[in-house]
């Protein structure tokens, strides 16, 4: 794993847990303590996210929140200390529609929204508030940006999106570089969401049609694109995950049992056994734990979200919430 890697996740590691789920009816956004299990929801924010939340993201250092929104201004950021701060000033030029995922960069100096119309990406320096915004890449992602990740490196971002190929790759410094090659088998199609695993050395997207996932070796581009895992999800895959460790990768999906997971060693391994209690049907969205103990699904009603412990498989699921996300689990973001 690169340096800055290690060094997030050591970080991480020492921080109390949290756990977001960004979702479909107001108050948009539920925050939780994460202690092997969630503790007492948090207060909603002042200033509530404008529409329904389809991606929640915290910063690496745990002192920021990012959502994406379906309702203008389309994203909104929040200081973060054990429960939301004073809504952040909007940035001044948004997101151009619906957004539908975000990320913070590994430094936390530079914040990342994909959203429905071109140019598809929208990409701004971060101080404790959105900067100016960068310009667009020259080559624009080329369809509606579900999925937005970057590297643990922070210097390479990808996009996964509506129109083939499906992903667009770039190097990232305080702004996009030349677009990197297309994977020369790109995903089946529409990419729903990236990310690239801890040691940077491979990206995986997650799309509509089967095999539902595909991943390829990384090193400032696409590789050869790996074997499809021998049992496939079995539907629309949704997002994906890999856990901090790098030595497994989920993908949740559409229907029941809503996700699927693997080892993960420069390639599949032979699929972990489901959930003895399994999330309900329509997985929005995976996320592991900061700590790599615990797995989140948010899903449909009536849970919206579903956690577990992890250690190479499922354990028993964690009690639900007490007071529980109040729709359809879009977005699931850990601390």
């Amino acid at each position: 794993m690169p340096i800055l890697g290690i060094i997030a996740s050591s970080f991480r590691a020492i921080l109390a847990q949290y756990i977001a789920v960004g979702h479909q009816n107001t108050p948009f956004i539920s925050t939780y303590p994460w202690d092997s299990g969630f503790g007492t929801k948090y207060s909603n924010p002042a200033t509530l996210p404008p529409g329904l939340c389809l991606g929640v993201a915290f910063k690496s250092d745990g002192k920021d929140i990012a959502i994406a929104s379906n309702t203008t201004p389309f994203t909104r950021a929040y200081p973060w200390s054990a429960g939301f701060g004073t809504k952040y000033n909007d940035p001044a030029t948004p997101p151009a529609y619906d957004g539908r995922a975000v990320a913070f960069n590994p430094a936390g100096t530079a914040i990342a929204v994909a959203h429905s119309n071109t140019p598809f990406i929208s990409t701004y320096p971060w101080s404790a508030g959105f900067g100016t915004k960068y310009s667009n890449p020259a080559t624009l992602p080329p369809g509606t940006g579900f999925g937005v990740a970057f590297n643990s490196a922070g210097t390479d971002i990808a996009v996964a999106h509506s129109t083939t190929p499906f992903i667009s790759t770039y190097p990232w410094s305080a702004g996009f570089g030349t677009k990197y090659n297309d994977p020369a088998t790109p995903p089946a199609a529409y990419g729903t969401a990236t990310a690239f695993n801890p040691a940077g050395t491979a990206i995986a997207i997650s799309h509509s049609t089967t095999p539902f996932i595909s991943t390829y070796p990384w090193n400032a581009g696409f590789g050869t694109k790996y074997s499809n895992p021998a049992t496939v999800p079995i539907s629309n895959g949704t997002g994906v995950a890999f856990n901090p460790a790098g030595t497994a990768i989920a993908i949740s999906h559409s229907t029941e049992p809503s996700i699927s997971t693997y080892p993960w060693n420069a390639g599949f391994g032979t699929k972990y056994a489901d959930p003895a209690t399994v999330p309900p049907a329509n997985g929005f969205s995976v996320a592991f734990s900061a700590d790599g103990t615990a797995i989140g699904v948010g899903c449909d009603s009536p849970t919206f979200i579903s956690t577990y412990p992890w250690n190479a498989g499922f354990g028993t699921k964690y009690a639900n919430p007490a007071t529980l996300p109040t729709g359809s689990g879009y977005g699931t973001s850990f601390i």
